[in-house]
């Protein structure tokens, strides 16, 4: 392989040269820490690099893997966490003003996982303010590697960019209304939001308890599931983290879909969605069938109540959140952010036991979905490639609101895992995605038909120009 595509290739590929000891692990991560040098002045996706302790990580990698100890798939790799994880080398800011010299006294569960199983870090992701919607006025966003006129994505902007720039082999994202599978889209990597519950919550900054999931991005299916098999599990330190044993998400990958049933609502997934996004999802279809899948046309329960619930929800949660240093530091948070807490503190009790009640009844409508079907199909969002500029009038157009979270917060709301994959581009060039849907706790079939899909074509192969 040519050391110049040493950076696009998957983590999975990279692992295994490094654990045969065809590439140092070493010499992997110093290459990466160059190209961060080089390249991310401009793209912005690094809050922090960490150089001096992911060399003395790839370091230790070499020598274990040099003695006959391997730890896994991640053993000696490259790889780089959204800047909301704590992690006792490095401040964790979570894109906050407050927060720049923050400094844990401990990793979080993740940081911890991804260590234990011989990950290299190189460092913290840039995010939004508090992981919300907007970044702080004083933070320079990650720009988007295909097209700098483009957005980049929402909260995990940094892990979508370093990611598809090269600039790790995968990353940790979070997702509370689609902020891993929004950047995955933008920026066309692989997404992958776990089940609530599958990921342990502890020692990571948060902005809605109930809807928060830790999730990987990475450049195929295969790597977010080596990482996700890494990472998920019970956690003592986070009780709502679920007990049930983590699977071998890399198991019985047959690049077919033989027998699986996906369900389309037909209306749902294409009214007022544009061309592009609509003819990836149409294609998307039409390889699932030749891979053997079966398409079965459903009723997806609308989900405009949900997407107008999320708002005041997710403001109430943030606003307990933040209790300690809202509205006694109101001065140094931006506006998106405040506004947020702002419209939680509105909020009666019983408003908030109304939304509540909504969100069990439309989990469970979601829910019994699964027992006729697999996997749900649905676009990453209703338009394509969004210009930075579109983006900057969200706050004015709730049509435009809608139109982003449509496909993305009702499966926050359910806690339903899912996985993004690149599925085209633009006539202009922007990356196109869609996502596969599944019932709590069937990552695998995620992973499965997410590697399906990628055998059968190239999407996820093809990379910026930088």
């Amino acid at each position: 392989m040519p050391a110049r595509d040493l950076h696009y290739s998957e983590l999975v590929e990279v692992g295994r040269r490094i654990q045969k000891r065809d590439l140092s692990s070493v010499e992997a991560t110093q290459a990466q820490l160059d190209r961060i040098a080089r390249l991310d002045g401009q793209l912005k996706s690094y809050a922090h690099v960490m150089a001096s302790s992911a060399l003395e990580q790839a370091y230790a990698a070499e020598k274990e893997i040099a003695n006959g100890k391997v730890r896994g798939l991640l053993h000696g790799v490259p790889i780089a966490v959204k800047d909301l994880c704590w992690t006792k080398d490095a401040p964790t800011a979570a894109g906050m003003k407050i927060y720049r010299n923050n400094r844990p006294s401990e990793d979080a569960t993740v940081v911890s996982r991804l260590k234990e199983a011989g990950a290299v870090i190189l460092g913290k992701l840039q995010l939004t303010e508090g992981a919300y919607a907007d970044h702080h006025p004083d933070i320079d966003p990650p720009r988007n590697p295909w097209d700098a006129t483009l957005w980049s994505g929402a909260s995990s902007s940094g892990s979508g960019v370093a990611t598809a720039a090269g600039l790790c082999y995968g990353s940790l994202g979070s997702d509370t209304g689609g902020s891993i599978r929004f950047p995955s889209a933008a920026n066309s990597v692989t997404g992958l939001k776990p089940t609530w519950g599958r990921v342990s919550r502890y020692g990571v900054f948060e902005l809605a308890a109930t809807l928060d999931h830790i999730g990987p991005m990475a450049r195929s299916a295969v790597d977010c599931g080596a990482i996700l098999g890494a990472i998920a599990g019970a956690d003592p330190k986070d009780p709502t983290a679920v007990l049930e044993p983590v699977p071998d998400y890399l198991a019985n990958l047959n690049g077919r879909l033989r027998g699986t049933r996906i369900g389309v609502d037909p209306r749902w997934t294409s009214e007022d969605v544009d061309a592009a996004s609509t003819k990836v999802l149409q294609d998307a279809l039409r390889i699932a069938v030749d891979l053997g899948a079966e398409i079965h046309e459903i009723v997806f329960p609308y989900p405009t109540a949900m997407i107008a619930d999320w708002f005041p929800l997710c403001g109430v949660e943030t606003a307990v959140a933040h209790e300690t240093t809202y509205p006694s530091r109101k001065s140094e948070y931006g506006p998106g952010l405040a506004g947020l807490i702002e419209l939680g503190l509105q909020q009666s009790g019983t408003d908030y036991q109304k939304i509540v009640l909504r969100r069990e009844a439309f989990r469970g409508k979601v829910r019994a979905l699964f027992e006729k079907v697999d996997l749900l199909a649905v676009p990453a969002q209703t338009f394509a490639a969004p210009t930075i500029g579109k983006m900057a009038t969200l706050g004015e157009n709730p049509d435009l609101i809608t139109g982003l979270l449509r496909f993305s917060c009702p499966f926050d709301m359910t806690g339903s895992p899912s996985i993004t994959l690149p599925g085209g581009f633009t006539e202009s060039g922007g990356p196109v995605a869609f996502q596969f849907v599944g019932r709590h706790f069937d990552e695998a079939r995620l992973v499965a038909a997410g590697d399906a899909f990628q055998r059968a074509t190239n999407w996820h192969r093809r990379h910026p120009s930088l």
